[in-house]
């Protein structure tokens, strides 16, 4: 949990008992250890530190420096194919050629090469040389010079924080009280935290949370609060140790009397205070047949409201849910009939009022507008923002008209020319103000407000689902400046059980999104670029990289677009580690390939997809800058390369850099604070800020203000 709390927040717990000592010159040295990892104490954190004993002090230093290794990829031994890349990396067929010529000298590689070669096709994998590193890291590190500090290396500050059981009881309440669903690592967080927590829980506005807190609250003996009969369906998920997102399939465990018992009296609770609860089985009919099987309904014959329950999952009885019923409505041309059975659920009426506004007819779409008027004040905010952002980008088409691009909870991504009417502007904007006023009703914050100015390009979560763990992760749709030289991205990865090969590329786009270049095994070098080398096999971790002299890159490019092809082996989800990041550097800085003070980004790369896109980057008036997109695309079963996805891959950075994202900056002009400072980052901190919104967490912040960073952005988001 202390590793946990140091990631999240970046605050160290420190004890409060523990006997003074003089612990300085042990507190300066791990300043100095940290700096090498781009990290550095705070002023308070670093005297509280010195006050301690050594014998408390020094494992606490030890676990500080482990979790801020691991933070930013500094655990691993990062050793390209070429030991002095980014120097010495020679043409692809001159390599290839090489790689072959030795081939011809190994007795058992011969004759397989030989056949090959006069069959005219060469299998890469086949030379002994190709794709297996021929060097030790140490051997590796020799062929690079020390790595020259600079003041435009990234600096993240540690900051004191309070004792670990109050440091844990502040993330369970964050985590808890979540205005939009959470990570699956953030989720395992709370599960973790809740048992120790539950005579502090907050509200709980996204029900997969709450699903969690009513599964610490059965294990203690404690009634479990839901309202419907999908809240007991994700308590026996939680239960199960499955997925009480339900976007994966659980299979449920044999479960003891009394939370058979328990799950039995809340179903039983729901639909004898309301029939209409039952509505909700049909949507997950079978998952509900399933935990039937665990829960033993004849078990418990006077629960004869669960009993229906379980009567409506095996088809014995039948209710349509809400959404059956409206889509017969929107099949039979009733719109208006569609509309009076979306009136009773306010959530789904507003996830379906595009579609109610552009199929209604010209009479009735004013009622739509009053119906969604009604009963705006009884939506979550996550989806008055989401519908808002949508609304904004309701006629940006793709690359042609008529393209749209969807994502959904898997962060998968594709495109689509299913042609959607256009929606009259008017109504458009009618709805759009309706939105707004509730949503600057909700946010109106009367405080003093200090941002730095790269924090009003974050764009606000709605989700985190497919947001990716890891280090200096910003929310989908995000922009930052990208301010060096040097542009280095960085793919690490280990198999688990069989052999694994992972390809990092990088298209190079003109303003069509044409193709100008690309970089990858197939192509080590280009005018500006540079790739690390192909590795294949990766038992104990493998790594390549990719950089980019943005000075010297042909004008004709506009946007950089890096990929992770999953060539062959083990899916992403399947990986023992697989992450992505990039590092900035200038070009005097020289050091070794993969440099932790460097770092921007590290981030997991978990997904359905066979391809991901972590982000792009676009050439602007004012330089160049990073667009955070966190997405994948299906691709084929093996054997992607970036030739293969490259339309696709033009397609989605096109629409995707095209939309226009609701950001910390339409935040603030719906809070309407009382006073708002906008600095660089560096700069002090005005007095009397109440609320500080950056990207990270100054030293100098008043005592007592409320500090948003991209990791704790959804506080923004009302519930």
């Amino acid at each position: 949990m202390f590793s946990a709390i140091v990631r999240k927040t970046l605050r160290v717990p420190v004890p409060t008992e523990s006997s003074c000592g003089d612990s300085a010159d042990f507190a300066r040295q791990l300043d100095v250890t940290l700096l090498a990892s781009g990290f550095k104490l705070s002023g308070p954190l670093m005297r509280s530190l010195a006050a301690l004993d050594e014998s408390t002090v020094r494992p606490l230093g030890q676990a500080v420096v482990a979790t801020v290794r691991e933070m930013v990829g500094d655990d691993q031994a990062h050793n390209p194919y070429f030991a002095a890349f980014p120097d010495d990396v020679p043409s692809t067929v001159e390599f290839w050629a090489s790689c072959v010529a030795d081939a011809l000298t190994d007795p058992q590689a011969a004759p397989v090469v030989e056949a090959q070669l006069q069959s005219g096709v060469v299998n890469l994998l086949d030379l002994p040389r190709y794709g297996r590193v021929q060097h030790s890291y140490e051997e590796m590190l020799e062929a690079h010079d020390a790595f020259l500090p600079s003041r435009k290396d990234r600096m993240t500050v540690l900051h004191l924080g309070g004792t670990l059981e109050e440091e844990s009881r502040a993330l369970f309440v964050g985590l808890v009280s979540s205005a939009v669903p959470l990570g699956e690592s953030d989720r395992g967080l709370l599960a973790a935290l809740a048992p120790a927590c539950l005579d502090q829980v907050p509200d709980v506005p996204v029900r997969e949370n709450l699903a969690l807190v009513n599964q610490a609250r059965l294990m203690a003996g404690r009634p479990a609060e839901v309202s419907t009969v999908t809240d007991v369906l994700r308590l026996a998920c939680a239960l199960s140790d499955g997925d009480v997102t339900l976007r994966d399939a659980t299979r449920f465990r044999s479960l003891p009397r009394r939370h058979r018992k328990a799950l039995m009296r809340a179903l039983d609770g729901i639909v004898v205070r309301d029939a209409a609860a039952l509505a909700d089985v049909s949507r997950h009919r079978e998952r509900f047949k399933r935990l039937g099987e665990r829960l033993h309904p004849s078990d418990f014959p006077d629960r004869v409201g669960a009993q229906e329950v379980f009567a409506v999952a095996r088809g014995d009885r039948r209710v349509r849910s809400l959404a059956a019923r409206a889509e017969l409505a929107f099949a039979g041309g009733e719109v208006a009939r569609a509309l009076e059975v979306l009136r009773g659920a306010p959530g789904v009426l507003f996830r379906g009022a595009d579609r109610l506004l552009r199929t209604a007819p010209a009479p009735l779409r004013s009622e739509v507008v009053q119906a969604l008027r009604a009963s705006v004040d009884q939506v979550s905010g996550r989806v008055l923002l989401q519908l808002r952002q949508h609304l904004e980008n309701r006629d940006v088409g793709g690359p042609d008209p008529g393209w749209r691009v969807f994502v959904n909870r898997h962060g998968l991504a594709w495109a689509s020319a299913a042609e959607v009417p256009a929606m009259q502007p008017e109504l458009r904007s009618e709805v759009a103000s309706l939105l707004d006023e509730e949503l600057s009703r909700r946010m109106a914050r009367s405080v003093h407000v200090v941002v730095q100015r790269e924090a009003l390009q974050l764009a606000l979560p709605t989700s985190q689902k497919t947001q990716p763990d890891g280090f200096g992760v910003f929310p989908r749709g995000s922009v930052s400046r990208v301010d060096a030289g040097l542009l280095r991205f960085f793919v690490h990865w280990r198999q688990t059980s069989r052999d694994t090969d992972l390809d990092l590329s990088c298209d190079l786009l003109d303003e069509r999104f044409g193709s100008v270049a690309q970089l990858s095994f197939s192509k080590l070098q280009t005018v500006g670029g540079v790739h690390s080398g192909d590795v294949t096999e990766a038992p104990e971790g493998a790594f390549e990289a990719i950089e980019l002299d943005l000075e010297r890159l042909p004008e004709s490019v506009r946007y950089v677009v890096p990929t992770v092809l999953l060539y062959n082996g083990e899916g992403f989800d399947a990986l023992a580690q697989s992450v992505f990041g990039f590092m900035t550097l200038e070009a005097e800085q020289r050091g070794k390939p993969f440099e932790p003070r460097a770092v921007r980004l590290k981030s997991e790369v978990r997904g359905h997809g066979r391809t991901a896109l972590p982000l792009a980057f676009e050439r602007t008036p004012d330089g160049w800058r990073a667009r955070w997109l966190h997405l994948f695309v299906t691709g084929r079963p093996a054997f992607n390369t970036v030739q293969s996805t490259r339309v696709t891959t033009s397609l989605l950075a096109r629409a995707l850099l095209a939309m226009r994202w609701l950001t910390v900056r339409d935040a603030l002009e719906r809070m309407g604070p009382a006073r708002l400072d906008v600095i660089e980052a560096g700069e002090a901190v005005p007095a009397g800020c109440e609320l500080f919104i950056g990207l990270d967490v100054p030293e100098d912040l008043p005592s007592g203000a409320e500090v948003l960073t991209p990791a704790t952005l959804a506080a923004l988001i009302p519930s």
